[in-house]
C-alpha cells in the first residue's frame, strides 16, 4: 500500500513540467520533421517537396501526439480530456492533410480547437461553472470556485485570441513559417499569459506547499493550451 502511495506521489510530484512537455513534444516533432525535409524554397521541385515536407511532418505529428497520449497515461497517470480531444482532432485534420494533400487542414485544426474550448469555458463561466477545472481533471490547493471561475472565463477569452492569432499567421506566412511561428510565439504568449494569472490565483487562496516555492512551480501547474 505503502508503495503504490509513493508511486502516486512520484507521478504527481513534477507533473506541470511534465504535462508541458507532453502537450509540446509532438509540436516539436511537426516542426523537425518539417524543417528536416523542407526544399529549397528557390529550387525547380520547391511546391512538390514542400508539399511532402507537409505530408511526412504531419504523419510524424500523428505518431508523436498518439505516443504523447500514452507517456501521458503512464507517467502522469491519466489523460486529460483536453488533451484527448485535441489528439482525436490532430489525428482527424492531420489524416486530412495526408490524404487531400492539402496543408489547410492541419493549420485549421488549432482555430477549431481554440474556438471549441474558448467557447465551452465562456460559456460555463457565464452559468457559474468553473468548466476549466472539468477539462483538466486538476485543481490548485486552496483556490475558491470563484478563483476557479474567473480562470476559466480568462482562459476562454485567451483561446479565442489565440483562434484569432492562428488565422492571422496562417493567412499571411508560408507553411514554414506559420509553422515557425506557432510553435515558438504561442508557446511565449501562454506562459506570460499563465503568469498572469498567478496574482489572481493567490488572492483566490492558492495554497503553496512551501512559502518559499518558486513562482515558477505554480507555472508549471497552469492548464496548457492544446497544441497545433
Amino acid at each position: 500500500m505503502t508503495q503504490e502511495t509513493d508511486v502516486t506521489e512520484t507521478k504527481k510530484s513534477g507533473s506541470g513540467w511534465l504535462s508541458t512537455a507532453i502537450d509540446y513534444g509532438p509540436l516539436l516533432v511537426f516542426l523537425g520533421v518539417y524543417w528536416f525535409n523542407a526544399p529549397d524554397t528557390d529550387g525547380p521541385n520547391a511546391i512538390s517537396g514542400t508539399l511532402y515536407a507537409v505530408v511526412t511532418s504531419t504523419a510524424a505529428f500523428i505518431i508523436a501526439a498518439i505516443i504523447a497520449l500514452g507517456l501521458s497515461k503512464w507517467l502522469i497517470g491519466s489523460v486529460s480530456k483536453m488533451l484527448m480531444l485535441s489528439t482525436v482532432l490532430i489525428i482527424g485534420f492531420g489524416s486530412l492533410t495526408i490524404l487531400l494533400r492539402d496543408p489547410f487542414w492541419v493549420q485549421i485544426k488549432p482555430t477549431a480547437l481554440y474556438i471549441f474550448f474558448g467557447s465551452v469555458l465562456v460559456i460555463g463561466w457565464l452559468k457559474g461553472k468553473a468548466l476549466l477545472q472539468w477539462l483538466l481533471e486538476a485543481a490548485f490547493e486552496g483556490v475558491d470556485e470563484a478563483g476557479w471561475l474567473k480562470l476559466s472565463r480568462n482562459w476562454g477569452i485567451f483561446f479565442f485570441f489565440l483562434a484569432a492569432l492562428n488565422e492571422g499567421l496562417r493567412m499571411t506566412l508560408s507553411f514554414g513559417g506559420w509553422l515557425t511561428a506557432k510553435t515558438w510565439a504561442f508557446l511565449i504568449l501562454t506562459f506570460l499569459f499563465s503568469a498572469t494569472q498567478i496574482p489572481m490565483l493567490l488572492k483566490h487562496g492558492l495554497a503553496l506547499e512551501d512559502p518559499e516555492d518558486a513562482p515558477e512551480d505554480v507555472l508549471a501547474d497552469e492548464p496548457q493550451p492544446p497544441t497545433a
